[in-house]
Order: C-alpha cells, then sequence, then structure tokens
C-alpha cells in the first residue's frame, strides 16, 4: 500500500515539475508590432482619449524587426513619419493607406521616430527603434538605482526573463505576458506571446483599480508576439489584464474565438505564483482522475 502511495505521489511530481518548466525561458524580443488607427479618427477628439488616434500610441521595435501600418478605420489615413509642425521628415511614408490595407517599414536604425497623418494631423505616434534585447525600461546611468528623471525604477524587465504570469486557451496555446513594472505617471509595456501561433487576433483590456488604462481591439499578431502600451498610471498598484482570443488567421478565422485570459494583479513578480497554482490545479485534477479510475491506478 505504501509502495502504491509512494508511487503515485512521484507521478505527481513528476507532472507537477514538467508544468513549471513550461514557462518560456525567454521573450524572443520586439521583432514586430503592428499599429492600427483609432476607429473614427478621421474626425478630432481620439487625441483625448487614452488609446490616442494611432493604437498603440507608442509602439517598441527591434533593429531589423517590422512594423506593420494597418488601417481598419473607416476613412483613409496615411502614417507619415515627422510631425505636423516640421512636416515629412521621410524616414517612411504609407501614402495614403485606404481601408483594410496595410504597409510595412523595416527599421534600421536606433531611434525615436515620430509620424502623424497627412490628412488628419490631430494623429498623432512615435515608433522606439531599440538594439536588439535591449532593456525596456530606462537604464540607471548615475548608478544610484534612479532613472534619469530621479524617480525609482524598480526592478528592470529584460528581454530574456521570465514571464510575469502564463495562462492557457482551451486548445492548448500557452499564452504569456510580460509587464514592466507599474510605476505613477509612466505607462507600463505589456508584452504578449501566444506560443507556436501564427497571425494571432485578440483583444486587451488593462485596468487599473478599476479604471480602464488601455483597451485594444483587433491586434493581429503574425508570429504570435506583440507589444502593448497602456496610458500612464495613476499609480503603481497592480493592475488586471484581460486578453480577449478572436481567432487565428487574417481571411479565414479559426480557434476558440471568444476565450478570456484573465491575469489579476499583475506585477513582474507574480509568473512563478501563477504557474504554481497552475501546477497544483492539473495535479488535482489527476488525482481526482486517477481515483474515478480513468488512468492506471499504481
Amino acid at each position: 500500500m505504501k509502495t502504491k502511495a509512494i508511487s503515485s505521489f512521484f507521478v505527481l511530481f513528476a507532472i507537477a515539475a514538467g508544468v513549471v518548466s513550461m514557462t518560456p525561458a525567454a521573450f524572443a524580443d520586439h521583432s514586430e508590432v503592428t499599429i492600427d488607427a483609432a476607429a473614427g479618427s478621421g474626425a478630432p477628439g481620439c487625441e483625448e482619449t487614452a488609446d490616442g488616434c494611432y493604437i498603440p500610441s507608442t509602439a517598441t521595435v527591434d533593429v531589423g524587426g517590422v512594423v506593420i501600418m494597418t488601417n481598419t478605420d473607416s476613412a483613409a489615413h496615411t502614417y507619415t513619419s515627422g510631425t505636423p509642425e516640421g512636416g515629412p521628415d521621410g524616414v517612411f511614408d504609407t501614402s495614403l493607406l485606404m481601408v483594410n490595407n496595410s504597409f510595412e517599414w523595416n527599421p534600421t536604425t536606433v531611434g525615436e521616430y515620430p509620424y502623424f497623418c497627412m490628412v488628419h494631423p490631430w494623429m498623432q505616434g512615435v515608433i522606439i527603434v531599440q538594439e536588439v534585447g535591449a532593456e525596456k525600461m530606462m537604464e540607471d546611468t548615475h548608478g544610484d538605482g534612479m532613472d534619469d528623471h530621479g524617480d525609482d525604477k524598480g526592478e528592470m524587465m529584460h528581454a530574456d526573463g521570465d514571464a510575469t504570469a502564463t495562462g492557457m486557451l482551451s486548445d492548448g496555446t500557452i499564452v504569456s505576458i510580460w509587464t514592466s513594472v507599474p510605476t505613477a505617471g509612466e505607462m507600463m509595456e505589456i508584452s504578449v506571446e501566444f506560443e507556436d501561433a501564427e497571425h494571432v487576433n485578440h483583444d486587451m483590456m488593462v485596468t487599473q483599480n478599476g479604471e480602464e488604462v488601455l483597451h485594444d481591439e483587433g491586434a493581429h499578431h503574425h508570429d504570435g508576439k506583440g507589444v502593448h502600451t497602456t496610458a500612464a498610471l495613476s499609480s503603481s498598484d497592480p493592475v488586471d489584464i484581460t486578453i480577449t482570443f478572436q481567432g487565428y488567421g487574417v481571411d479565414e478565422i479559426t480557434g476558440p474565438v471568444g476565450e478570456e485570459v484573465v491575469f489579476t494583479n499583475v506585477v513582474p513578480e507574480f509568473g512563478t505564483i501563477a504557474m504554481m497554482i497552475l501546477a497544483v490545479a492539473i495535479i488535482s485534477i489527476v488525482a481526482v482522475t486517477a481515483k474515478s479510475r480513468v488512468v492506471p491506478r499504481f
């Protein structure tokens, strides 16, 4: 009897260890980002919303990556590098991008690239181009634990860091997020990965203390990975993140459309706890199944 119990314990332990090892060891990088024109941005007003007129209004991509500029709004728009005051600077220009069309830009130089719509100049955004694997938060250039503005940045999020939290769709696709530390007065960066998936469509809602700080709808990630940026946070409290899956594909949509993956009280240190909870849940399922004789008894 004792031998059976010990054997069962080791089997369950092995399952738990396997689940924990499923946490992705690294987030590839900002190899691709998709930007869309906000719905109704052909009329003034979007510039005063939390999301802005381009979503995300500040996008980050690695040198050599790809920026996909799309337009699902009802009006035609341009993505033109430069500013309304200074005019186009010639780095990139989509020309007039009609509804449901897209344009790709491959940045080759590190820097910040402001852009705007030639037709609707209140529409403005910024693309940040960084070195591959660069830290996603401002570095401590003074060696005193503070950034250049004298603010305590806390723990930095690295491109090769462990996932902040991990969930799963009903079809088995693992959904992982990496976040910067929530800091009052600063935007929060959220990287998402749908493991081994392509052409992923989803919505993302982020709230802090019940207040909406990000609502991205219709995001599309060619390689299953993308980056989202919230509005400036009102406090350093954790956030709640809801990802609503909208299917795989471009023309033909498949997968568990409408499923939600919910992460609550999100801070970067939450990842390990999330995996422990997942492991316990799976162990419980296996234990109940064994008791019902669906799987062999040891």
